[in-house]
């Protein structure tokens, strides 16, 4: 669950595990996704999926205010009991929608109540249910040669990771593999692999490993490498990531 009312922050290049679905309560945001540039004005809706490197700052003066829930796939098949769900649009225009969604977010973070909180699950799934697609349409990524590369990228975090032996993985040359790549993931490999590491750091730290144990363990340099990598991408230090998620 994530609220915020953003002004002068913009977070760089970065992914989230799971779905980031939510809506803009006020402003604009600006935020770049899968090669291109939207713009989420208020009242409307934001469909993220997983593992999708994306940007975000404010269009308007005043920032955007927003909330957001980052769900895994494998809890919105559980809650749903439909696997493969999908989003084609990053941003829909929809205000009653929108204000509903917003209405269960803010529900959503102030319940207590185990069982209150997981009929309440349902019911925002529900909602963007409607805007979801399913596995029987084809996904971007069912096809991506590039899986694999993906998949040592995860399993890599902490190791030093070579242009030729990405291109190796892929079965390309180095170069070729580069173009490949940054066209298909609108990223250079460089950077996903950024986004990984602090994905997985953001991970390790709501675990409550120590930041420095979590630095050396994502292959950032050191503690003040994370903190200054991780407050770039989601607007706050991990310390302060920590302290929230204990509250």
């Amino acid at each position: 669950m994530y609220r915020a009312h953003i002004v002068r922050h913009a977070f760089e290049p970065h992914v989230h595990e799971g779905f980031g679905l939510g809506a803009i309560e006020s402003g604009v945001e600006r935020f770049r996704y899968r090669g291109a540039e939207h713009l989420a004005p208020p009242d409307s809706l934001v469909l993220m999926n997983p593992d999708e490197l994306h940007t975000g700052c404010a269009e308007t003066d005043g920032g955007w205010r927003y909330r957001m829930a980052y769900i895994e796939q494998t809890v919105v098949e559980e809650v749903t009991g439909e696997p493969g769900w999908w989003f084609g649009d990053a941003v829909h225009a929809d205000m009653s929608g929108a204000r509903y969604i917003t209405a269960l977010l803010d529900a959503l973070w102030q319940t207590r109540e185990p069982l209150a909180f997981d009929g309440l699950l349902f019911q925002l799934l529900r909602e963007f249910r409607r805007h979801a697609r399913q596995s029987s349409v084809s996904r971007p990524e069912a096809s991506s040669r590039f899986a694999p590369v993906i998949e040592y990228l995860h399993a890599h975090l902490a190791e030093r990771v070579t242009l030729d032996g990405l291109a190796a993985v892929a079965g390309l040359s180095p170069f070729h593999f580069l173009r490949q790549f940054q066209a298909r993931h609108h990223a250079t490999p460089q950077q996903m692999l950024m986004a990984f590491r602090l994905s997985a750091a953001k991970r390790l730290l709501a675990a409550g490993e120590a930041p420095a144990q979590v630095a050396a363990a994502t292959g950032l340099t050191d503690q003040a490498h994370l903190t200054r990598t991780f407050a770039r991408r989601y607007g706050t230090t991990p310390a302060r990531y920590q302290r929230a998620l204990q509250r």
